[in-house]
């Protein structure tokens, strides 16, 4: 625990982390190849935003600013392995990825909106067949359903929410 007079310090890192912690790992996970390099830089991430927060102020710009060097730098520890992108292009899809941040959280947004107006029962089956792990012939089985079945019911429901999706992106202001 930290001492006593960091602890509004320490209150005001983490609703602001909290608020920006899915878009900055979209953000790092869009730079690096592999969700485990995401996963390695966010921790490193993490630790200097703590180290460098000050105060609310540009949070998001420089908390971003640091995640888009975290994953430079370790690129620039890999840039042995051929697959390793060189800064420029880091950079550019850095760019990309803070520009294209507002429509990926309104999507993610409305996407949550439309899961909820799902029945329960196929709101479930969506959640649970897209947890990590989850095998779908395991899940058919449990259910009483061949695989194939199972596959075609989630292909209905995707449909029916990327429908749902559109519909919302399309009568609402962007969030």
């Amino acid at each position: 625990m930290p001492p006593p007079s960091n602890l509004p310090q320490h209150d005001q890192f983490l609703r602001l982390y909290a608020e920006h912690e899915v878009a900055l790992h979209t953000f790092v996970r869009s730079l690096l190849p592999t969700r485990q390099e995401a996963s390695e830089v966010m921790q490193e991430v993490i630790v200097a935003l703590w180290q460098g927060f000050a105060s609310a102020e540009e949070f998001r710009p420089w908390a971003f600013g640091v995640a888009r060097n975290m994953a430079r730098m370790h690129l620039r520890r890999r840039v042995r392995d051929r697959h390793v992108f060189d800064d420029e292009l880091v950079s550019r899809l850095a760019d990309l990825a803070v520009e294209q941040e507002p429509q990926h959280l309104s999507e993610r947004e409305a996407l949550e909106r439309c899961l909820q107006k799902l029945p329960v029962s196929q709101k479930d089956l969506v959640l649970t067949a897209y947890t990590k792990g989850t095998r779908i012939d395991d899940l058919a089985t449990r259910r009483g359903q061949t695989p194939m079945a199972l596959y075609k019911l989630l292909h209905r429901i995707r449909h029916a929410l990327l429908d749902c999706v559109e519909r919302t992106l399309g009568t609402e202001e962007p969030i």
